[in-house]
């Protein structure tokens, strides 16, 4: 059998295996949804646009659970569940925040770099990611997620819009965060992921009255809370990075003073008091 005919028969066992069709549609809906938020974005309806992301970001939060629940998970489903991702989180967002606000920018290519910053940002996230999911901790991520950079510029354009602050008005504030959101990408700060939280297993009775009273805070004023929720997230991969970072630098001190402590067995002083007193001559 030539090599043709292997690649042959290749394509077509992967033609006859198929596609999973329940994490994939999760997948193709959030793609779906972000797409919507740029039309709603260039239509000037940025209500719509933010909350279309974050029903992205739901839809992607669900897709990979449930494939790994179902057993469905396939290299398919990775490839295109990052490119969901880099539109829904990567290319929605920068043209959010670019129709809303940082195109009145008094240099206007200052607003196009920054958008443009992020959207590449997202991309070297999404391709770092990728090549290091199977050595990096599973408890933490190298770097703010993508769906929480992206909930981090919409929520905040979400929040500015449902208290009456124009965009125009918030030019500078919109620039600082967009280029913290995407610079925050491609960071080392490592991020906490809830990947250890295991819905399978059994919890006290106040962990559900807990997310009760999390569902109630979020139907106050969703804009408001969740945009804070995730801007005091995006701000703890650095203070988690500062805490670990003293506590490395104060290990080898209290190491070396411990070996201060602790005298040596063969200094002068432990070899004299080990050697036998000598008598003294008549």
């Amino acid at each position: 059998m030539n090599v043709r005919e292997q690649r042959a028969q290749a394509k077509l066992r992967i033609r006859r295996r198929g596609i999973y069709l329940l994490p994939n549609l999760l997948t193709l809906s959030a793609l779906f949804f972000g797409f919507y938020a740029i039309l709603q974005s260039i239509n000037q309806d940025f209500e719509k646009a933010c909350i279309a992301v974050f029903i992205a970001l739901v839809l992607d939060s669900l897709d990979g659970r449930v494939a790994r629940m179902t057993k469905t998970q396939s290299a398919f489903g990775a490839e295109l569940d990052s490119l969901s991702d880099m539109v829904s989180f990567g290319v929605a967002p920068a043209i959010i925040m670019y129709e809303w606000a940082i195109n009145g920018v008094a240099y206007r290519q200052l607003g196009m770099v920054a958008a443009f910053v992020y959207c590449a940002c997202a991309a070297l996230r999404l391709a770092r990611f990728n090549v290091q999911i199977n050595v990096i901790d599973k408890r933490f991520f190298s770097g703010l997620p993508s769906p929480a950079a992206a909930a981090l510029v919409a929520g905040f354009v979400w929040v500015c819009h449902e208290w009456s602050l124009p965009g125009p008005d918030m030019k500078w504030w919109a620039l600082a965060l967009t280029f913290f959101a995407g610079l925050s990408m491609v960071t080392t700060a490592r991020f906490y992921s809830f990947k250890t939280i295991n819905l399978k297993r059994s919890v006290p009775f106040f962990v559900l009255a807990g997310l009760m009273l999390v569902y109630a805070l979020v139907s106050l004023n969703p804009p408001t809370v969740l945009f804070v929720a995730f801007l005091v997230y995006g701000v703890s991969g650095y203070v988690y990075s500062a805490l670990n970072r003293q506590s490395v630098l104060e290990a080898p001190a209290d190491a070396e003073a411990l070996t201060i402590e602790a005298e040596p067995a063969n200094s002068p002083e432990a070899t004299e008091a080990t050697l036998p007193s000598e008598s003294k001559k008549p």
